[in-house]
């Protein structure tokens, strides 16, 4: 648990989680266009840093959001591609990410009890 929330921050919270999952989803999907592409990358980096304030998930405060507010991804790519080709290995990595997709475009939710 986050420490703001009482945890020592020890372990991942739900948003490191979240994050993560978008950082290996970004990977995956970087990898299998690079390879698309016929683009060599000898490294990547792929980061993903979120805002929130613990005041909503804490409930100290119902006009302030439950959960990340923002979230900004990066890629540091150690390749010989020029820069257009590199635009568009992160162009086509946003396109085809499932999770930066679902994140950016949020499906229907319900929620419900299964007897």
């Amino acid at each position: 648990m986050h420490p703001a929330a009482g945890g020592d921050g020890s372990q991942a919270c739900s948003a490191d989680m979240l994050l993560e999952a978008l950082v290996a989803c970004a990977g995956v999907t970087l990898k299998s266009v690079a390879t698309a592409m016929g683009v060599t990358l000898r490294n990547a980096v792929v980061r993903a840093e979120g805002n929130w304030d613990a005041r909503g998930t804490l409930g100290v405060s119902r006009e302030t959001p439950v959960g990340l507010t923002d979230i900004a991804l990066t890629f540091e790519l150690d390749t010989d591609a020029d820069e257009p080709t590199r635009k568009r290995l992160v162009e086509l990595t946003e396109r085809y990410c499932v999770i930066y997709q679902t994140l950016r475009n949020p499906p229907a939710m319900s929620t419900g009890e299964t007897a």
